[in-house]
């Protein structure tokens, strides 16, 4: 960490400077999330001025190749990136992890060890992991709102939608190998149309062990300095004429369209950067009472729970190697919103992201005041939806409470809920249809108990079901729970009831119950007291929370179509860019050094020097493997050293969010630089509110990649495939 002081001539011009930020209603061009299609000419003239010396059909282009034909969706929720014309796949350690684990055993622990295929035929399949392309994108606008009429409810203006939807993507022409779906944008005024090809035969080459993929673990996650390896190596494989096809021995390596050469020139501040990659959700166009809602209520909320949680877990982690590799991704799972959103709850104070939200809401309605016809249309906006949060918040704290205790942090009771429709099937469709699906469920069930522990489960259950229990109101899903405690007397026995007793929490009993006849199977998981506990807990939020909740969302959602459409339509010289959804979007920024708080400032760059600093032996979190030791104390930096060191990691201005890990960061000319990862924690509010002041992306440097596969890992050959600038 760096620190520095200004002298009073600068820190007073500092201070104007951010006072005339804050007075800025939407912010410049680069900090925003943009379809690449819709780059225009003003917009990358803007991005020239940055440094780019790209051009706007570089980025994206229909029919020839571009720089959009080497971006893939990894997984369900991540991006990465074609590095060789051979299919070889850049993405996150993260994003990777769970294919990891799933591949990992005690014999051969990749998640320690790590791994690495020195030929094809190491390479290991790593079944459910796909990789989606973008063919194409199109504004189909004005057939998604076709028939829409003023006037229309609510209910009849989506039925309109959806049905012009279907018919939208019946009728698309694609290939056989193609699909298609269709998107809105901000918040339904506007829907696009994305022709994909998904590659579902995608394995596994080489990973770092997570001393070097995901050193610092939870204690530096969303922190800077950062000084984490994290990435991860894959290769898509095609059958017949380079298309998708199931996995198959007979499958050949994938030829891209396009594949990002590598940099090994390095960065320096002010350097431009641009982040190409699938960004999942952001609300930046949120009322101020929106987000007060978050950052007062739901987030402190989540956060309690998590952090019992995870606390828990820790304890059994540090203890026990087996429960170590089975809870690891669950734990960085869990821990990973924990700490985001306490990063976005100090991020929205400390940049009086209220206050300027309700100074942009001020403004907003003294434009209106001055136009009839505005003032008409849209004088009721912000009133009615700030109203309409505070009614409700409480049902939305309920929900909050429910899914972080009865579903996402509870193993026992999450699993008896993800069975929950199919045993609806045996009262609503009859046994016969129930007993169809028990295969299903079998696997299912095998698949949830590779890697749990009932004791684990158990203590944790401990340690949240009161905050459940005497948090929610009891005619909202409490009272069963309360109930039980009684009869049990507290909270430990009843516990101990439920995992003594239950089906749900033991593999060789719900193996069992999976082999009887079909009506004694349901009678058995119908009567069970685990089932029983949730069922009617369950049952009363549904009753008793649910249809408010639904109904005051979907007046949110409505009044936040208008208040988007009036945003647009009154700030007419501002360019908004969508909010994410999991869609193609670029980012670009510079790299940046940042002041978080007083007399703090960090630097840009982290070291291979660095991370030995940090080094504690032994420490799941800070331990470091003896060749990287051995490598960093004799100086054997290869090709890959600056500055008598090897870099680590660099930050950088670009809006990023969840989506953005794995994505490729580029340089002016279109060659990559580094690996997005995370965010600074100061900045992680950026989903709700950017500030250039301090919100910074985290990417790995492209040379410590490098390093790790070459000097670290003894898989030189992999570099020979790339196209590496030097």
């Amino acid at each position: 960490m760096m620190t520095r002081f200004l002298p009073p001539i600068l820190y007073d011009n500092m201070k104007k400077l951010l006072f005339i930020a804050l007075l800025l209603p939407i912010s410049l061009f680069s900090q925003g999330m943009w379809i690449p299609l819709e780059i225009d000419k003003t917009q990358e003239k803007e991005m020239r001025s940055m440094g780019m010396k790209l051009k706007a059909e570089d980025l994206y282009h229909f029919k020839n190749p571009s720089i959009k034909d080497a971006i893939a969706v990894f997984g369900g929720g991540c991006t990465s990136e074609v590095i060789s014309p051979e299919g070889l796949l850049l993405t996150n350690h993260h994003c990777g992890f769970g294919a990891i684990q799933r591949l990992s055993s005690l014999e051969h622990n990749y998640v320690d060890d790590g791994y690495w295929a020195m030929n094809r035929e190491e390479e290991i399949p790593a079944p459910g992991i796909t990789a989606t392309f973008i063919s194409a994108i199109k504004d189909v606008t004005a057939l998604v709102t076709l028939g829409l009429g003023e006037g229309m409810s609510e209910a009849s203006r989506q039925s309109v939608i959806d049905q012009n939807i279907d018919k939208i993507v019946r009728e698309t022409k694609k290939l056989p190998h193609e699909e298609v779906f269709v998107r809105p944008f901000y918040s339904g005024n506007q829907y696009y149309l994305f022709t994909v090809v998904v590659y579902r035969d995608v394995r596994l080459v080489g990973t770092p062990p997570s001393s070097i993929g995901k050193y610092g673990s939870d204690t530096d996650n969303w922190v800077w300095p950062r000084h984490t390896g994290d990435f991860a190596l894959f290769r898509i494989y095609a059958g017949k004429d380079n298309l998708p096809a199931d996995y198959a021995p007979t499958n050949t390596p994938f030829k891209p369209r396009h594949h990002l050469p590598i940099s090994m020139q390095g960065v320096r501040e002010g350097d431009f950067t641009l982040v190409y990659g699938f960004p999942g959700k952001t609300d930046e166009y949120l009322s101020a009472e929106g987000v007060r809602q978050i950052a007062e209520v739901l987030d402190p909320a989540r956060v309690e729970v998590r952090d019992a949680a995870l606390k828990t877990m820790d304890g059994f982690m540090r203890q026990d190697p087996d429960v170590k590799i089975a809870y690891i991704a669950r734990y960085a799972s869990i821990a990973n919103g924990w700490k985001k959103w306490q990063g976005e709850m100090l991020g929205l104070k400390s940049t009086n992201a209220l206050g300027q939200k309700k100074d942009y809401e001020s403004a907003f309605t003294r434009r209106i005041m001055n136009k009839p016809d505005q003032l008409a249309r849209y004088g009721q906006l912000l009133p009615s939806l700030n109203s309409t949060y505070q009614q409700q918040e409480p049902y939305a704290l309920a929900r909050e409470l429910y899914f972080e205790t009865m579903v996402r942090n509870n193993q026992l009771f999450g699993f008896i809920s993800g069975l929950s429709r199919w045993m609806d099937t045996y009262t609503t469709n009859g046994p016969v249809a129930f007993a169809q699906k028990i295969a299903d469920v079998r696997k299912q069930a095998e698949a949830h108990f590779k890697d749990y522990r009932p004791g684990v489960d158990r203590a944790v259950n401990r340690q949240i079901l009161p905050l459940f229990a005497e948090q929610v109101r009891p005619e909202w899903g409490a009272a069963p729970l309360q109930a039980a405690v009684q009869r049990h007397g507290g909270y430990d026995a009843l516990v101990e009831h439920l995992f003594e007793q239950s089906v749900f929490a033991d593999r060789e009993k719900m193996q069992a119950a999976l082999n009887l006849p079909a009506d004694a199977l349901y009678q058995t998981l119908q009567s069970d007291p685990a089932y029983q506990l949730w069922s009617e807990t369950e049952s009363t939020y549904q009753q008793n929370v649910s249809p408010t909740l639904n109904s005051l969302q979907g007046r949110i959602s409505l009044l936040q179509r208008e208040y988007m459409a009036a945003q647009l339509a009154v700030f007419k010289e501002k360019r908004f860019f969508p909010d994410a959804n999991g869609t193609l979007r670029i980012t670009y920024g510079n790299v940046k050094p940042y002041t978080p708080r007083d007399a703090v400032t960090f630097g840009y760059q982290t070291t291979l020097d660095g991370v030995m600093e940090k080094y504690i032996p032994g420490d799941y979190e800070f331990d470091v493997p003896e060749k990287l030791i051995a490598l960093h104390r004799n100086t054997d930096y290869g090709p890959y050293a600056s500055g008598g060191t090897v870099p680590v990691a660099f930050i950088a201005s670009n809006h990023t969010t969840g989506g953005n890990s794995g994505s490729p960061a580029l340089d002016a000319r279109g060659r990559l630089i580094g690996l997005n990862f995370d965010r600074v924690w100061e900045g992680t509010m950026s989903d709700l509110h950017y500030d250039p002041r301090i919100c910074r992306n985290i990417m790995v440097d492209a040379r410590y990649i490098l390093f790790i596969i070459d000097k670290f890992a003894g898989a030189g050959h992999l570099l020979q495939e790339m196209t590496i600038v030097r």
